[in-house]
């Protein structure tokens, strides 16, 4: 345990046999949370084990079915997100929620300007603002819009305003996810600052590195109830891999070996002015080419040119020694291309419709007659690869939206593998989910290649790339720097061709 949370002992959020039903549905069956004033509390557990729910409860959008909340000692039901903010929790979640043609300092104090007699002092409200930011020790412009501002910059402002509320506990729902290395430091340095200040820090989390050199106890959930809790110094993270999954998983990065076929995709050339250049790269049958690179890098530009969904300006592509031609998704799909992009909510996933539906919408063209879809054809289809990969839903008519992060992986998932591609181009295959989901992932990517498909997998996690990978294929600034051979491969030599070192 940290320096700082080892002399404080006053619980500031104490949470005691928390319940929440929908229905027959058990999300939440026994919660249990204390959280003390100055510590950072990491909460964990695989995707569906209760977390999101017992989050809702804290923040005032759930009410729970029974069980008990306490805030500094005293009785805490919340009954609405604005409940919550007046008594001092808040919540920062993933992607933030600004209004975006509204300064940073009209969204710190939204709903709350400070006036002068009868109008709003924008003046008194850019000081504040300044204030708090310097507090935080960032810079940014109180004036500026938050239209086009990084995720980064735009949790930090949800963060000032957290502090502006003098917030008693502040809650991180997967705040890193979509950061570079630069800016999950800086945020780490704001949350050791508010705990330092006294604040209880709940910090949601997948990645183990994050949650062992930040919190200073770890709260493990399973299945909707407390695991256990313990001081980070007295634990290690195969332990709290087991206390997650109910099990041991001795292999996260499953690989059988063997030997890649003849080359199905082929590319050559291929440039976009101030995007990448010179981008020359091979994938066999059955190999899975990693790609690594600093977040910035070019990685996904490439293959969603590659897939035809952005230009390019020159160079070719050529899949089974035909050529494939540009801007052109659905011949693509045709010729037996599928991309699994990185943002699967936004790009990969219609969350407003059923699992079924999202599932059968790459297979319009085969189970359907004179443009109408087949309920029953579609229901067919969607039932299998949703059995294939274990999507955890109540039944295929499910809303995708309502899912945990890992089933809309799968749902995802298993709408490109229904095309059963050539060669599976994806993204980030793990990002924001649980270990033992990503255990899954891997073990259905290393038998997808056993069955000869050609993959092309981009991931941000360099162990899961050094991990996965027959060959790694590294970019730099748009352009590729190094291509290792996996016996080649090691993280200095990947991280060297990653910053330029070896460009």
């Amino acid at each position: 345990m940290s320096a700082a949370g080892a002399g404080v002992t006053a619980p500031m959020l104490e949470v005691h046999d928390l319940a929440k039903h929908f229905g027959p549905v058990i999300a939440l069956s026994h919660g249990e949370l204390e959280v003390r004033a100055g510590e950072i509390h990491a909460l964990i557990g695989e995707n569906g084990a209760g977390k999101s729910t017992l989050v809702k409860i804290l923040a005032g959008v759930y009410q729970p079915t029974s069980g008990t909340l306490l805030l500094g000692g005293q009785p805490f039901a919340p009954r609405t997100p604005a409940e919550a903010r007046d008594a001092g929790v808040a919540v920062i979640y993933q992607e933030p929620t600004l209004f975006p043609d509204l300064s940073v300092a009209e969204n710190v104090f939204m709903g709350r300007m400070p006036k002068a007699g009868a109008f709003v002092s924008r003046r008194e409200m850019r000081r504040r603002t300044s204030e708090l930011l310097a507090l935080l020790g960032v810079e940014i412009d109180p004036d500026r819009p938050a239209l086009g501002m990084s995720i980064a910059d735009q949790q930090l402002v949800e963060i000032a305003k957290a502090v502006s509320l003098d917030a008693r506990v502040l809650v991180m729902d997967e705040p890193t996810a979509a950061l570079s290395g630069v800016e999950v430091e800086r945020l780490f340095a704001v949350a050791r600052q508010l705990r330092d200040r006294g604040a209880a820090v709940v910090f949601i989390s997948h990645r183990f590195d994050e949650i062992f050199s930040l919190c200073d106890r770890i709260t493990v959930m399973r299945d909707g109830a407390h695991v256990a809790t313990e001081n980070v110094a007295d634990t290690t993270p195969p332990e709290v891999v087991r206390q997650m999954v109910g099990r041991s998983v001795d292999t996260l990065f499953p690989r059988t070996e063997r030997t890649p076929g003849e080359t199905v995709l082929s590319v050559r050339g291929l440039s976009r002015a101030g995007v990448f250049a010179d981008i020359d790269l091979d994938v066999r049958a059955g190999e899975i080419l990693g790609v690594a690179g600093l977040v910035g890098s070019g990685r996904s530009e490439v293959v969603r040119a590659v897939f035809g969904i952005d230009r390019y300006d020159s160079g070719t592509v050529t899949m089974q020694g035909a050529a494939l031609p540009a801007a052109d998704p659905e011949g693509a799909m045709r010729r037996g291309l599928a991309l699994v992009p990185e943002d699967r909510r936004k790009q990969g996933l219609h969350v407003d419709l059923s699992v079924a539906r999202n599932i059968a919408l790459t297979l319009r063209w085969q189970i359907g007659r004179l443009g109408l879809i087949s309920p029953g054809a579609e229901y067919r289809e969607a039932e299998t690869w949703a059995a294939a990969l274990q999507v955890k839903a109540r039944d295929l008519d499910t809303v995708a939206g309502t899912l945990s992060g890992g089933n809309q992986q799968k749902v995802v998932l298993a709408k490109w593998l229904s095309t059963k591609p050539t060669v599976l181009i994806i993204d980030e295959p793990t990002r924001g989910i649980d270990v033992g989901t990503k255990a899954e992932v891997h073990r259905l990517l290393d038998e997808l290649a056993g069955q000869g498909v050609a993959i092309i997998m981009i991931s941000s996690e360099l162990p899961e790339v050094l991990g996965m990978s027959d060959r790694v294929l590294v970019m730099h600034e748009g352009r590729v720097t190094a291509v290792l051979d996996r016996a080649d491969a090691d993280a200095e030599t990947v991280m060297a061709a990653a910053t330029g070192v070896a460009a």
